[in-house]
């Protein structure tokens, strides 16, 4: 018998009897596993707890996806794990996280990197546990549940569309805080390791998006959930758009080139807006009004206010920052009120693509990953998307030497006309809920790049320079 042909033959005999997989059953898996997990899980890049001691680990759910007997070649095991941390002002006590298992007797040298180590006792003792996304055969193992959808102990997995078998996996390493896997160059399955009580708005808004007909952002074809009233969405695949650029990387070469950007930088303002549009059909638009005015200016104030305290180059610039903030407060007391609406979130030229005909996709919906995931469903004025993209212009100008601001100024100013030709609405035209959504989000650059790479924090810094001037005049 072939290897696929055995691998699919422990799928018909795991499909039977995971329901309730004896050896994860029995309280002793965990306790084998925590010492290897203890070394592992804070080296890796989506592990969101780095700088705080791992104190303890709880067992959410174990799901074996493949027999973890041995009998017939390596097993899958599928756990949701609760990490218990000492708690910080703006991070909480513990996070779930979910990770996928391989387990052999001996690791093939093409899967070392992934090893996490071998087990002393419990249910796995003897065996070699890793890192399964790095395995062929158990990444076709999750292609194959996404073909056949149903239950499996206590996951789920839906379809939308037929999936064809034998599409080769490949791990993709340009992720951080998530993993991804590509099968065949026809599809992408994003892999959620730090996951939340609700649906993921990577798995949410496209869905709606699809539903609108709009084809700016790959519908999904399939997705898993742990369910519950709240469930945790665990994964998605979607079309993976091969020989596809993202933006980021079209704009650094064009600064290399000494070109200009704007024809890219005007066609994203409108593919922006097509999005906006689909979304704003597709889900509900509370205006923003009063309470909900100083609500949101209350939170852009408190992040500033922290981020000076972690960061003291600010501090100098709190006065001219709270301004943008206050005339927005200032407008809603006069009696003025906008649009909000499900928007993207996290929107920088790195989440976009562009195929070799020009269109240009919008991915990676999730949201900013910091963000607790109720605040990342709720609605938003659509600026602070926008806000999130002149942004990105400025961090892409500042990446070369010497440092080329007109580049950004212009490639703003077409972002912003290619928005207003697609949606009739130029977001200059709301210059103070504009300016408080590019200064809340100039200020999380600040406090980002201040705890992870100090020495991009000229980037944020000079646009808080320029915000709070403009603001104070």
């Amino acid at each position: 018998m072939s290897e696929a042909a055995s691998t699919h033959v422990a799928l018909a005999k795991s499909t039977r009897n995971s329901a309730t997989p004896s050896s994860t059953q029995d309280g002793t898996l965990l306790p084998s596993l925590a010492p290897l997990l203890h070394a592992w899980l804070p080296r890796q890049r989506w592990f969101a707890g780095k700088g705080r001691p791992v104190t303890g680990f709880s067992l959410v759910s174990a799901t074996e996806m493949l027999p973890l007997d041995g009998t017939a070649g390596p097993g899958l095991l599928h756990l949701l794990l609760r990490v218990e941390q000492p708690s910080q002002q703006d991070r909480p006590a513990d996070d779930c996280y979910q990770l996928l298992l391989g387990a052999r007797t001996s690791l093939p040298p093409l899967l070392a990197g992934a090893l996490i180590g071998r087990v002393e006792r419990g249910p796995l003792a003897g065996r070699v546990v890793y890192d399964a996304l790095y395995d062929p055969r158990l990444a076709d193992v999750l292609l194959e549940r996404f073909r056949r959808p149903g239950s499996l102990g206590s996951l789920r997995f839906e379809r939308t569309a037929a999936i064809p078998a034998g599409l080769t996996p490949r791990v993709l390493d340009a992720e951080q805080s998530n993993s991804s896997l590509v099968y065949g160059d026809a599809f992408i399955l994003k892999i959620f390791r730090r996951v939340f009580p609700g649906t993921n708005p990577d798995l949410e808004l496209p869905l709606a998006l699809g539903g609108e007909g709009c084809e700016r952002v790959p519908a999904p074809v399939a997705w898993f959930e742990a369910p519950g009233p709240e469930p945790l969405t665990l994964g998605v695949l979607q079309p993976f758009l091969h020989g596809a650029r993202d933006g980021w990387q079209l704009a650094l070469a064009a600064l290399a080139a000494g070109r200009d950007f704007l024809p890219e930088a005007r066609a994203l303002g409108r593919a922006t807006a097509e999005v906006h549009t689909a979304l704003a059909a597709a889900l509900p638009t509370p205006a923003l009004r009063g309470t909900q005015t100083r609500q949101l200016v209350a939170e852009m104030t408190r992040r500033l206010e922290a981020a000076a305290q972690a960061v003291p180059a600010l501090v100098p610039h709190v006065p001219g920052l709270r301004a943008a903030f206050d005339a927005v407060t200032d407008l809603g007391v006069r009696g003025s009120g906008w649009a909000q609406q499900r928007v993207h979130g996290d929107l920088h030229l790195g989440q976009t693509l562009r195929s070799a005909d020009g269109f240009w996709s919008l991915i990676d919906f999730e949201g900013e990953p910091a963000r607790p995931l109720p605040e990342r469903r709720m609605p938003a004025p659509p600026v602070r998307d926008v806000a999130g993209m002149l942004r990105s212009f400025d961090y892409a100008a500042r990446t070369h030497r010497p440092w080329k601001p007109e580049w950004a100024a212009r490639c703003r100013a077409a972002y912003c006309e290619g928005y207003a030709q697609a949606s009739g609405r130029d977001p200059r035209g709301e210059p103070e809920l504009l300016r408080a959504h590019e200064t809340d989000k100039a200020v999380y650059e600040v406090l980002y790049e201040a705890r992870h790479r100090p020495d991009w924090l000229p980037v944020p810094m000079a646009a808080i320079q320029r915000l709070a001037r403009s603001a104070a005049a």
